[in-house]
This record gives C-alpha cells, sequence and structure tokens, in this order.
C-alpha cells in the first residue's frame, strides 16, 4: 500500500473536482480501486501503487480540464454537471459539443483522440481514421456530418462501405435490392437513427439528404458540396479506393474509417486502405489519427 498526494487549486476549482458531496471522488475510488481523502489544500490517494499511479493520472487529467473550462473558456459551469460526467464513466467535459442528439444527449469526443479526430475531420478535405471497433470512428464522423449539413456547410451526406461477409457465407439473400444490402449498411443506419430519430432520418433518406449506399455504387459519381464517409474501408481492394478517392468533388469533405486487423478479404488480397495510409501518409493536408484500445 502507497499513499500519494495531489495538490488542489482555488476554492471554485476544488469544489468542481471533488464533486458535490465528493461524488467524483467515489466515482474515481470505484473506478480505480483506491482510497481518497480530501484534506485542505490536497487529497491524498491510499491504494495499490499502480492503481494509485492511474487514480492520481486521472485527478490530474480533471484538474487540468477544471482549470481550462474555468480560465480559457470561462465557461459557467456548476460541481454537479462535473458529477454527472463522472459518474457516467467519461471525461468528456473538457471537450467542444458536436451536436446533439435525437435524445437531447450532448455528443462531443470522450478522449484526446476522438478530439484530434473531430479537430481533424472539421478542419482537413480529408480524413483517415484507424482503430479497433468501438472507438468512435464512424459515430464521430456520422455526428460532425450533421454538424456540417446543419450549418448549411454541405447539402448531403454520403455513406457507403464495401460489401463484405465477415468469414461466414450468407448465400444468396431474398428480396429486392434493398432488402439485400441493408445488413451490410445496418450499423450506418443505426449511428443516423440515435442522433437524428428514427422518423427525421426516414425523411432525410427519401429526399436523398442522406443517402447509404454500397461502395460498388459509387463508380462514375463526383459528389460536389457533400460530406462522404467510408466506412470498414480495410475490406476495400487498391481499385476499389482509388475508384472512391476520385469521387471526392468540389467544397467536399471525405472521412475514411477502417481497422487493419480485421480484414475480410479473400485470396489474401491487399487491402485498399492499407495502401493509401502508406501513400498519403506525407500529404499535410490529409490527416490521420491512430485510435487505440483505451478511446
Amino acid at each position: 500500500m502507497v499513499t500519494k498526494r495531489i495538490f488542489l487549486g482555488n476554492t471554485e476549482e476544488s469544489l468542481l473536482l471533488c464533486g458535490e458531496q465528493d461524488a467524483n471522488l467515489k466515482a474515481i475510488e470505484q473506478k480505480h480501486g483506491v482510497q481518497i481523502f480530501a484534506r485542505s489544500s490536497n487529497l491524498a490517494v491510499r491504494g495499490n501503487a499502480r492503481k494509485v499511479d492511474l487514480a492520481i493520472a486521472t485527478l490530474e487529467e480533471l484538474k487540468q480540464q477544471v482549470h481550462t473550462m474555468r480560465h480559457e473558456k470561462h465557461l459557467n459551469i456548476s460541481s454537479q454537471s462535473f458529477s454527472e460526467e463522472i459518474r457516467h464513466g467519461t471525461k468528456s467535459f473538457g471537450y467542444d459539443e458536436i451536436v446533439v442528439s435525437a435524445t437531447g444527449k450532448s455528443i462531443r469526443p470522450m478522449s484526446a483522440n476522438q478530439k484530434k479526430y473531430v479537430d481533424a475531420i472539421l478542419k482537413s478535405d480529408m480524413t483517415l481514421g484507424v482503430g479497433p471497433a468501438g472507438t468512435g470512428k464512424t459515430f464521430l464522423a456520422v455526428a460532425c456530418a450533421l454538424r456540417d449539413w446543419q450549418a448549411a456547410k454541405i447539402s448531403r451526406i454520403v455513406l457507403t462501405r464495401p460489401v463484405v461477409e465477415a468469414g461466414e457465407k450468407l448465400g444468396f439473400l431474398p428480396g429486392d435490392l434493398h432488402d439485400k444490402i441493408n445488413p451490410y449498411l445496418k450499423p450506418l443506419y443505426d449511428a443516423f437513427q440515435t442522433l437524428l430519430g428514427p422518423e427525421r432520418f426516414r425523411i432525410c433518406k427519401e429526399d436523398e439528404t442522406i443517402e447509404i449506399v454500397p461502395l460498388a455504387y459509387m463508380r462514375g459519381r463526383t459528389l460536389d458540396n457533400a460530406f462522404v464517409i467510408l466506412d470498414e474501408a480495410q475490406n476495400t481492394t487498391p481499385e476499389q479506393m482509388k475508384m472512391f478517392l476520385t469521387r471526392m468533388g468540389s467544397r467536399s469533405k471525405v472521412v475514411i474509417t477502417g481497422d487493419i486487423t480485421q480484414i475480410d478479404l479473400e485470396f489474401k488480397k491487399k487491402s485498399g486502405f492499407v495502401e493509401a495510409l502508406r501513400i498519403l501518409k506525407n500529404i499535410p493536408e490529409i490527416q490521420m489519427v491512430q485510435f487505440a484500445g483505451e478511446d
């Protein structure tokens, strides 16, 4: 057992850091398996050495974010707002809101890499997000697309992904074209339904403000004034990736996401996403963001 201390700032920042009735400290205690004791000018953290170091790192990050929000952004925030964020396991209160979901939830980055990714999307014409599943690559790209659309920066949103089965063969699927491709595009539908709500998403899809199509249907098109997202890009061939990249028209923005550890291409084909990462990595106007498991 070891004990380490972290020194607090002024009274107002200390209250925000600890939360109402020390709710933030209790959440950190539960998360890291340590004990935290509040003193007049510092916090004492006691427990296993590794766990104490993790808890101290979390407290230092929260302390910095509290200071930033109070002194750089001049935000009027309460200790309760911080407590709510900590209780839900997020550290996103230091980052700007992207959009508000259909249920009124504030959508914002929850890690430094997610913040870097969102900034890259908003500032660059082309962004490549690389990392494991669950890191928010597609969801945050959809949120940024909706933000640009609501701000009238683009006139439509186009989402696409290669139709590749992950390991097992499903055989012939019944129904018309929409019925056949719908299972492959369902993850993209889910993101929009969460952010827009089912009814508004249906209306946007019907008037083609939002278009979700298989990658094969992108050939021959030039997409002007659009926000284009290519999901599951690791399953594209180099020819498909080249075809997709040349679809970009004027006043358009492109986001490409993929996980190079989950390539489902057959016959040991090269991944177009891997090739794109290699070829485009030294172009200043193209941003690449690498996610990790902690995201």
